[in-house]
């Protein structure tokens, strides 16, 4: 089997079966999440941008990149016969119109900031910490409130949209930056944006409906990867993109106000061809744009669309890491970044100019699909296709695992896993759709425990759990589920002329969910006071 997507390869040549059973579990009496208009929304001032913008960003503010390059149209799009032309749907009426309902639900988004960094203040001036603290409770601090004593609660869903076209399951999901809006793909190659419903904000949970999502932007094919900018801020229209790389396509940049393509990075191979990135991820600092091709990175810089990039070969005179390079990730505390290839080893490279520093042992049964590093930069989390264990690896002795965490992974899609932003908790789902969470602190520091037992295990979903994302500084998950459902061979039909090939039956579930996980009493005694304010007159948060 040839390895080409970071799906497998029966996601880009299978075609799909025919429409699946209804899902389960999901009532299906709220349907609006399925016709888009064709209007853009119009433009608003800084207080309208975004339903549920926090303005929170965990990176320190700097000076913002022009994405938009010279030369080009007013909406930043490169016109190139190498560019096809691709649209994103806007659907209207999403933003908040309502002055008063805008002013309120920035003052909860104020309240949450002030909370968010105080707790980062407390964590970021190490000197401070009294010698009696452990690190267990500098982790605390900066846990955002996760809770896993008991299962998290699920406060919104999203189904119906992925119900219009057969076989639609997701691919993943990913928290914007700021922690405002979700992102997800999906088997259509439709890229969708969900705000975060203000109804969180304010605890009136039993009045959240059926998200639906407020952006659709569409790929001519199969979606390889995605990502967003690192400094991204919905209170900065020029801050709100993503890119995406897609079969037989340039890599894009969508605007994530309007849902068009702001621009476009064409990579080329050594016969002058088209070749699409198997893999994205921006800079740290947003800078740069980081693709992965066979045996081959390629950097472009965000401001400068285009051709235009630096080739970083991995593998020199045969001697490297070889395969497609599947997944990066940036330590948060060296110039070091680490690239993961379906030939199922990870290396470790420096960001300057690409020179390979350490090359980890082959240990993983699969390609690795997945990896990240640890918020003090000495530990690299990796994670592969059709591969049960997530391996941590140990950065100040490379080659050693400290330890290992066991998951069911019998597919060759990508399956995410997610860590808090303390570093304690590691998240994953599987493809029977449990999600594990594991105390990462509760690990022997010398690696005498090989394998690491879970902490917490919940049903996320009926199928596989493909997605998990953490929210950047709130108590809460969103997870994706589904996958492709191959017909199995039936029995012998009345007429003998053979086996039969019988439609799946099978728990398919293709949804987006969010989670609460934080403590449970605090969620009720904020919705106490909330109804106490209104009782007095005095106000509270707007729902």
């Amino acid at each position: 089997m040839s390895e080409t997507g970071g799906e497998g390869v029966q996601d880009d040549s299978e075609p799909p079966p025919q429409a699946p059973p209804e899902p389960g579990g999901h009532p299906p009496e709220t349907g609006e999440g399925g016709g888009a208009t064709e209007a853009k929304r119009p433009r608003m001032s800084v207080e309208h941008q975004g339903s549920g913008g926090t303005g929170s960003c965990d990176y320190p503010p700097e000076q913002v990149l022009d994405p938009t390059p010279p030369g080009a149209d007013s909406d930043g799009v490169i016109k190139s016969e190498s560019t096809p032309t691709v649209t994103g749907e806007a659907v209207e009426g999403v933003w908040p119109q309502n002055g008063g309902e805008a002013n309120a639900l920035e003052e909860a988004i104020e309240e949450k900031e002030e909370v968010h960094d105080l707790a980062e203040g407390e964590v970021d001036q190490p000197h401070e910490v009294e010698d009696h603290e452990t690190a267990d409770s500098v982790g605390d601090k900066q846990s955002v409130g996760l809770d896993f004593e008991q299962n998290p609660q699920v406060l919104a869903t999203a189904w119906t949209d992925y119900s219009h076209v057969p076989e639609n399951y997701l691919k993943g999901c990913k928290w914007a930056p700021d922690g405002s809006c979700l992102l997800t793909n999906s088997a259509d190659n439709v890229l969708r944006l969900f705000n975060l419903p203000p109804e969180i904000y304010s605890y009136n949970w039993d009045m959240i409906p059926e998200m639906s999502p407020v952006l659709r932007m569409a790929e001519g094919d199969t979606v390889y990867d995605y990502c967003w900018y690192p400094k991204m801020t919905s209170l900065d229209a020029d801050t709100c993109f993503l890119a995406s790389s897609s079969r037989d396509n340039p890599v894009h940049m969508w605007d994530a106000f309007y849902g068009e393509v702001r621009a476009s990075f064409r990579p080329y191979n050594h016969l002058d061809e088209l070749t699409a990135a198997h893999s994205l991820c921006f800079s740290p600092d947003g800078s740069q744009l980081y693709c992965g091709f066979d045996k081959m990175v390629r950097v472009f810089y965000t401001d400068r669309p285009g051709r235009d990039c630096e080739e970083r070969p991995t593998t020199v005179k045969k001697q490297g890491q070889n395969g497609i390079i599947s997944c990066f990730s940036f330590s948060p505390c060296q110039s070091v970044y680490a690239c993961g290839s379906y030939s199922r080893c990870a290396g470790l490279y420096s960001c300057q100019d690409g020179t390979m520093l350490a090359l980890l042992p082959t240990l993983h049964h699969g390609g690795i699909t997945h990896m990240l590093f640890s918020p003090d930069g000495n530990y690299l989390y990796t994670g592969g296709r059709k591969d049960s264990e997530i391996l941590c690896w140990d950065l100040r002795e490379p080659g050693k695992v400290v330890f290992s965490m066991k998951r069911n992974v019998a597919t060759n899609q990508r399956i995410y896993f997610d860590l808090d932003a303390s570093g304690r908790y590691l998240l994953s789902g599987d493809t029977e759709g449990v999600v594990s969470v594991w105390d990462t602190h509760t690990a022997p520091p010398d690696g005498s425990e090989e394998l690491l037992q879970p902490k917490l295990r919940f049903q996320g979903h009926w199928d596989c759990t493909n997605g998990l994302s953490i929210h950047p500084f709130m108590p809460l998950l969103a997870t994706s589920s589904g996958q492709r459902q191959f017909p199995s061979p039936g029995d012998s039909d009345s007429d003998g002329d053979g086996p039969v090939m019988s439609a799946p039956v099978s728990r398919q579930d293709n949804a987006l969910c969010v989670w609460w996980a934080g403590p449970l009493a605090a969620a009720q005694d904020q919705d106490k006071e909330l109804a106490a304010a209104e009782a007095e007159g005095t106000g509270g948060l707007a729902s």
